[in-house]
């Protein structure tokens, strides 16, 4: 078994709540997610995105081995450019002005996530950084398969945008890559915090996903 298989395992129970039952993803999977919701979540994750290039940027700077600069490279450049190009359009084609997203304040979850992911890069190297990042990545890689293959949405929906944004090769191709390597450092680290630092992750991703069902 994979590491970053007994990682999801060890925390299945954690990950079904965040990336697979809950109600916010079943909204988009349904067609259901009401717009105020959605316009919530999407201002947020902006706001998430610009601190989450911030923890990439670190991990370049911790990195030694050309090949892994290479890849927190390329994860920044899609990040910082077609993800955020992403939600620029989304908003604009859904009326939410730019003007509203740099206005709006980012919501108690969205900072207690983006710090918690700052801190853990200023603290720990890499590997670290890696397991920090994986529910994240590969939460969002798994959504967008999943609800690809099934779903209630309509055709120009923002759901189904939002679905196939994220059913996306380039991006299926950096989650690879990074579970790639969380499995390539298992005998290198302390599986224990590893494993701790993957289940903070997921508990954040779960406090983010709720913030935007509640519209805190």
């Amino acid at each position: 078994m994979t590491f970053s298989i007994k990682l999801k395992n060890n925390n299945l129970d954690l990950w079904n709540k965040t990336h697979v039952n809950h109600s916010f993803i079943s909204g988009i999977r349904e067609g259901t997610l009401e717009f105020d919701k959605f316009k919530h979540y999407m201002i947020q994750d902006y706001k998430f995105l610009i601190e989450y290039c911030r923890v990439i940027s670190i991990a370049i700077s911790k990195s030694f081995d050309e090949k892994i600069m290479s890849f927190w490279s390329k994860l920044l450049d899609e990040t910082l450019n077609s993800e955020m190009d992403l939600h620029k359009s989304f908003c604009s084609d859904f009326g939410i002005s730019n003007e509203e997203i740099i206005n709006t304040e980012s919501s108690l979850a969205t900072r207690s996530y983006t710090n918690y992911l700052l801190s853990t890069a200023y603290k720990y190297e890499i590997e670290y950084i890696s397991c920090s990042l994986l529910p994240c990545q590969w939460g969002y890689d798994e959504i967008g398969q999943t609800l690809s293959k099934k779903n209630s949405t309509l055709k120009n929906s923002f759901h189904r945008r939002w679905i196939d944004a994220y059913n996306d090769p380039e991006y299926q191709q950096i989650t690879k890559w990074l579970i790639n390597y969380v499995d390539s450092i298992e005998k290198k680290i302390d599986n224990e915090v590893a494993n701790d630092i993957f289940k903070q992750s997921l508990e954040y991703e779960l406090l983010f996903w709720e913030s935007s069902w509640k519209l805190e």
